[in-house]
């Protein structure tokens, strides 16, 4: 796409001559909050199923209904662009969850811990390098080739901060429009429908989690000719939504991964292994012996961890047009851009490049330097070159395709495979470098994901006549704050879903030399009720006597407990009979598998081998592997409901498109006007209540024990939703209810 010198110029909803209220405290401190809560939210989605969705419609909404709440109390009227700022602060939080949740779980598959000083700071850090990269292409990306990159989640945006302008910006503007019009009854009812989403995910979940009012998960095991077959769903608010949002086509075609997973590998591998008398590598049990999980955790995980990283690798090749022309294009016009003669508009006006080039380099030398990171230059100077190189791509491409197709996943793939490749050549090899290696590709993913979103702020901005300055300013801080609070979350969901396995169950008669151990550690979690003793940490690397991971050892050398992780573990159930949920985090393991397949050659190729040719074949029939990739590794649990919101989408969206307001409008404006309408609105609230209450039932599960046995105790004595032989059935009657009101909601009323 060639670089345009002179392109027309466009004129902002509020004209760079007017002064309006901006960078308030109150805008700020609002897009702050809401950036944490859906950063939270987002990180939840991206650890269950390597997921997000974009926040800044919703946060758009949320801000100006609670500008319009305080005006009611006696408060001024908020002004678009105070809603600007609030929603570009507000924004930051999702890709910075994106960005940690496929990276940094993968340092304990490569037998680390998550500790909080590194997992803050690669957030905050790669949070803000990727800002700052973008700064200086603002002018070449938003404004040079605004006929070129369309930056469709922006432009939406900008099309609903419009439609709420209060009677300040509109006059501004230069805008007529009626108290009781058209346009600010719509903003009433998108307010009502998003809020009204997010209450109704938060109250199903809790009622169905905490107060156990119906099974969370249903599930359908077969029997033979499919014996080991299984199909299931976990229906909650959440995953409908992210369905709905992200289309019937991913949606279906994940899904289709795990029915290859659940109703045809794992039914093979036990119909195949059934009569086998010793236990088959890498498992450690006999087949016959092996429930549906238990092949999944031994077998297909590989099979799917290696079309994953198949799916990755072919996407980022098709991709290299693509980011060859972004990276040409992006470097034509920094070198092409003309400076301004005299002072800049308003609209104009960047930080200054002095202070964000002091700001890379002071990040970069940060990172050399930082101890939990494991840095080296040579590490340092790698994040510098791909950091620079995947913002350019990443904000193009956002401009071309939109946030939620853009391969982010894949450039951290590629950043990985290149750091290891070099590390393989210089001979740094092993435990050691994993850190370094990661650091490097978790931080430049974490900047890529976050300069695609501040190109897609910046072009709301640019559409509205937000002021980039104090733009750049916002999403710094938005950031930096989102930064701070995900780490310790990320943690805490781990913490509450780690199960410490006795060994005596997984590793029988193993004994260790405690006398060289060094590090401590004590049980987390509602099992330290039982057990306050201190162990020591061994770390076993190898699957002889029992799988590899972290142990703790008395001091007599006797292990005690196989500490099995709340991300990626394996172990769902406690000593006590406790229900334990996990997080599968796809693409963390598939950061990992590239680290150790790599560095160390520590894979069962030939399983990752069979789902690297499941990537292949399907990339020969025209089927874009990678979302299928990630329903094989993902539970059918977790991509089934996806499906039904996906499904609900395409039945609204084709009854939509018979209304007289589509007749009009291409393939393209339909997709358009279906990713703003009431059907996203309340599916996005529908992600943000379920999600927040999965997190915070999740954190508080270790102080609310009690509270949860009596009620799991009551459940399955009384209520027949939730135990017995029709619970599966009749849980769905809850979830068919929340299916029925999106659907409903999501229908479009005729207008000529």
């Amino acid at each position: 796409m060639p670089y345009d010198p002179a392109p027309t110029p466009v004129k902002p909803y509020i004209p760079a001559t007017a002064t309006l209220p901006e960078f308030t405290v109150r805008a700020l401190v609002m897009g702050v909050v809401l950036g944490m809560i859906f950063g939270a939210s987002s990180l939840y989605l991206v650890l269950k199923v390597g997921l997000t969705v974009s926040a800044s419609i919703p946060v758009a909404v949320i801000a100006i209904t609670l500008f319009g709440m305080f005006k009611k109390m006696g408060g001024r009227e908020s002004t678009i662009l105070e809603n600007s700022i609030t929603q570009t602060a507000g924004s930051a939080g999702e890709s910075l969850a994106f960005g940690l949740g496929v990276t940094m779980p993968a340092i304990m598959i490569l037998g680390f811990d998550l500790e909080i000083s590194r997992v803050m700071l690669v957030g905050v850090l790669g949070g803000l390098l990727g800002i700052l990269m973008m700064i200086p292409m603002r002018r070449t990306m938003i404004v040079d080739a605004h006929r070129d990159l369309k930056y469709p989640e922006g432009t939406a945006c900008a099309e609903v901060l419009k439609a709420a302008a209060t009677e300040t910006s509109r006059e501004a503007a230069g805008e007529v429009r009626e108290a009781g019009s058209d346009a600010a009854r719509d903003a009433k009812r998108r307010a009502a429908i998003i809020f009204g989403g997010f209450g109704l995910g938060l109250l199903y979940k809790v009622a169905n989690v905490s107060l156990k009012g119906w099974k969370d998960v249903a599930n359908f095991e077969f029997g033979a000719p499919l014996k080991a077959g299984s199909a299931g769903a976990e229906i909650s608010p959440e995953l409908v939504g992210v369905g709905y949002i992200i289309g019937p086509r991913i949606a279906f075609t994940m899904a289709a991964g795990g029915v290859l997973s659940y109703l045809l590998l794992i039914p093979m591998i036990k119909f195949f292994g059934e009569l086998l008398t010793v236990p088959l590598s890498p498992g450690t049990m006999l087949i016959k012996d092996m429930g549906p999980d238990d092949i999944r955790n031994a077998y297909v995980l590989y099979i799917g961890a290696g079309a994953v990283a198949a799916g990755g690798l072919i996407s980022l090749v098709r991709s290299l047009p693509s980011i060859w022309n972004g990276l040409r294009a992006g470097l034509a016009g920094m070198n092409g851009g003309k400076a301004s003669a005299g002072p800049a508009l308003r609209t104009d006006q960047d930080i200054p490049f002095k202070w964000v080039a002091i700001g890379c380099l002071a990040i970069i030398a940060i990172i050399t330097f930082a101890t939990p990171l494991h840095m080296n230059l040579l590490g340092a100077l790698l994040i510098l070159v791909f950091g620079f190189l995947f913002s350019t791509v990443s904000s193009r491409l956002t401009g071309e395709v939109g946030s939620s197709s853009n391969p982010i996943s894949g450039m951290a793939v590629a950043t990985l495979l290149f750091t290891c490749l070099i590390f393989l050549v210089m001979g740094w090899t092993g435990g050691r470098y994993y850190v370094t290696a990661l650091s490097v590709g978790a931080i430049v993913c974490i900047a890529a994901s976050n300069a695609g979103t501040t190109s897609q702020d910046l072009k709301t901005g640019f559409l509205v006549g937000s002021t980039p300055r104090l733009q750049q300013y916002a999403i710094l801080c938005g950031a930096f704050a989102s930064a701070l609070i995900l780490g310790p979350i990320l943690l805490k969901l781990n913490d509450a879903g780690t199960v410490y396995v006795p060994a005596a169950q997984v590793a029988p008669g193993i004994t260790v030399d405690a006398s060289t151990l060094t590090e401590t550690a004590q049980l987390q979690g509602p099992q330290a009720e039982t057990d306050n003793k201190t162990y020591k940490v061994w770390r076993k690397t190898g699957t002889a006597g029992g799988p590899e991971g972290k142990y703790l050892v008395s001091d007599d050398g006797k292990l005690a407990y196989l500490v099995d992780p709340g991300i990626n573990g394996h172990h769902h159930t406690r000593p006590d009979g406790t229900e334990v949920k996990k997080y599968d985090a796809p693409k963390a393991v598939l950061m990992s598998y590239i680290i150790k397949g790599i560095l160390d050659q520590q894979l069962p190729w030939t399983l990752v081998l069979f789902g690297v040719m499941i990537s292949v074949v399907l990339e020969m029939a025209g089927i874009q592997a990678l979302a299928f990739s990630v329903g094989v590794y993902l539970p059918l649990v977790s991509t089934l409901p996806i499906a039904v919101g996906g499904a609900v989408r395409w039945a609204a969206d084709r009854r939509n498109n018979t209304l007289p307001q589509y007749a009009e409008l291409d393939a393209e404006e339909r997709q358009a006007a279906g990713d703003r309408s009431s059907g996203t609105l309340l599916a996005s609230g529908y992600i943000a209540g379920g999600a927040l209450a999965g997190i915070i039932i999740a954190i508080t599960a270790g102080v609310m024990t009690n509270f949860d046995s009596m009620m799991a105790k009551w459940a399955e004595k009384s209520n027949p939703f939730f135990a017995g032989a029709n619970a599966d059935l009749l849980s769905l009657i809850p979830y068919a209810a929340i299916i029925l009101l999106l659907y409903w909601v999501a229908r479009e009323k005729p207008q000529n």
